[in-house]
């Protein structure tokens, strides 16, 4: 491989603005994208079925996302990727909801993902969880020395990093939505204190931002062996692990980018 004269930390920009003009290159790196999200999402909702009722809503779900998943690699533009990514998104939060105990208030229920700005507590949660998830996905990024310019499938529609938001995909089942799901099923948000209401908005307080940085903390410490490498690293070290395995795919070291799916 051809090296170049001044290359970034760890990176060759040449290189990876190369790859990055090859359509099918940015088309596979996207497919492994969704399929380990979607695979993620599916197996969280099979966490969840017990109680006939809400399993069978449940297996319907993980039966026709199964479907979907095995459309992926079949997928021949990213257009068409995004509307698969769509519909397995589509059938996963219309499924979360059987994952919530009944036990919950109904203040803190689910009714589907709505955002910019989120209309419930448990959509509030998500997307506070999800900027705190962006941001620990770009500062991974900085350090490892990719540039976030250079994203191969999400075309922003703010001004986070196209890259950010890429690899933003693989670490929201098992950083955010678990971690909120648990948190509520527990009981942890008190839904005067923790929220505020503004007309049809609903945004987390001072005490819940502290509230959910916490958890969110807590959670990054927790181990997750790698399905490929075999490391046992905390979520925080695999953030690293993952862009560096990108960084290796754009090397022409492919295989080991996207296998972060829960067991």
């Amino acid at each position: 491989m051809k090296k170049c004269s001044k290359p970034l930390p760890r990176l060759c920009f040449t290189f990876v603005q190369q790859a990055l003009t090859n359509p099918d290159f940015c088309l596979e790196l996207a497919r492994k994208l969704v399929v380990c999200r979607g695979q993620g999402q599916r197996k969280f909702l099979m966490r969840g079925t017990r109680g006939k009722a809400k399993a069978e809503k449940l297996e319907k779900a993980i039966t026709k996302m199964k479907a979907v998943l095995k459309q992926v690699p079949k997928a021949k533009s990213l257009e068409s990727l995004l509307g698969l990514e769509g519909n397995l998104a589509a059938l996963y939060f219309s499924a979360l909801p059987c994952l919530i105990s009944s036990e919950v208030l109904k203040e803190l229920h689910f009714g589907g993902r709505n955002r910019r700005p989120p209309k419930d507590r448990f959509n509030a949660l998500l997307s506070f969880g999800y900027a705190l998830l962006l941001k620990d996905v770009m500062n991974s990024i900085l350090v490892v020395g990719l540039e976030a310019a250079l994203g191969f499938y999400h075309q922003p529609r703010t001004q986070a990093a196209p890259l950010a938001l890429d690899l933003l995909e693989i670490f929201r089942v098992p950083l955010v939505d678990m971690t909120v799901m648990a948190s509520v099923n527990r009981g942890q948000w008190d839904v005067k204190a923790d929220f505020e209401i503004r007309g049809t908005q609903v945004w987390l307080s001072e005490a819940g931002r502290r509230k959910f940085v916490e958890l969110y903390e807590n959670r990054k410490q927790e181990s997750w062996k790698h399905p490929v490498t075999g490391y046992s690293l905390t979520y925080r070290r695999l953030f690293e692990l993952e862009v560096r395995l990108l960084e290796k795919e754009w090397m022409g070291e492919g295989g080991l980018f996207g296998h972060l799916v829960l067991r």
